[in-house]
């Protein structure tokens, strides 16, 4: 049974919990980003207590983290660098939101990182069709990209809600695009892809209009930085990935953000961080 097929079996379990109560960006040690947590040792069944929705969520979760497991004993991690840092990082803030009791955002995050890890997996099929993903000779400079990326990945990820109908940049997330500017330059082979979102408010050809503008705002504020516009990619899928489910103020302010992949072009010589 492929890895489609098991995450198909499990996600009825998923859908059971997208109307249950929500809480975003809530405090450390309570959910959080989880960007610098502790991965924590989640079971799919506790023992001595009936099934409930927590139990359908471990499960997925776990299933999730064996996916990840296995694609990196495949080689992804030396060939696809950037993308496991990132599935990394969304299964630290998993297992701390699960810790929290905060189902719904563990779901919709669990929804981001299996569709990242099926892409992740066809990347890799193509990729070993062709060659293999092997250690570097320098393990020592792999490893130094790799905290890049992930200094990276917490900088262009936090902090960059926007206003209503407006792309306008936060001083403390334009601080973030300062210092990730400063990185990149050092690292030129690593390259940004900016997705825009927006909340439900509007219709779908303004928020897709404007996603798109707060995409390219970011896009700019790095090219003032000293980036190189080619090395930025521009996206906008409008309202249609929120981060979280619902229509509170407080969903609404964290679903008016960009998200930002590291696209990392040296991989065994090979451009193989392709969309």
């Amino acid at each position: 049974m492929t890895w489609t097929q098991q995450l198909k079996l499990s996600s009825t379990l998923l859908g059971t919990l997208i109307m249950m109560g929500c809480s975003s960006y809530p405090d450390e040690g309570k959910g959080g980003l989880g960007e610098h947590s502790v991965m924590s040792d989640f079971s799919p069944v506790f023992p001595d207590e009936p099934l409930g929705p927590e139990h359908g969520m471990r499960f997925d979760f776990h299933i999730a983290r064996l996916q990840l497991d296995s694609l990196i004993n495949q080689g992804a991690e030396w060939c696809f660098p950037a993308s496991v840092v990132q599935a990394e990082t969304k299964e630290k803030r998993i297992a701390r939101e699960l810790e929290a009791g905060l189902l719904l955002d563990a779901a919709n995050d669990i929804v981001i990182l299996r569709k990242n890890l099926n892409k992740l997996e066809l990347q890799l099929d193509y990729v070993t069709n062709e060659t293999q993903c092997v250690p570097p000779s320098k393990n020592a400079t792999f490893q130094s990209d790799k905290a890049i990326i992930t200094q990276l990945v917490t900088l262009l990820n936090v902090d960059n809600q926007f206003a209503i109908n407006s792309t306008e940049i936060n001083p403390k997330y334009m601080g973030h695009l300062a210092q990730a500017a400063q990185l990149l330059k050092q690292h030129t082979h690593l390259n940004l892809s900016v997705t825009g979102h927006a909340d439900m408010t509007g219709s779908a050809m303004k928020n897709e209009q404007l996603a798109m503008g707060r995409a390219q705002q970011v896009q700019r504020y790095l090219v003032i930085f000293g980036l190189a516009r080619a090395r930025i990619q521009t996206l906008s899928v409008g309202e249609t990935l929120p981060l979280t489910e619902g229509d509170s103020p407080a969903i609404r302010l964290t679903n008016r953000r960009v998200s930002i992949d590291i696209v990392s072009t040296k991989a065994q010589g090979v451009d193989y961080e392709r969309p």
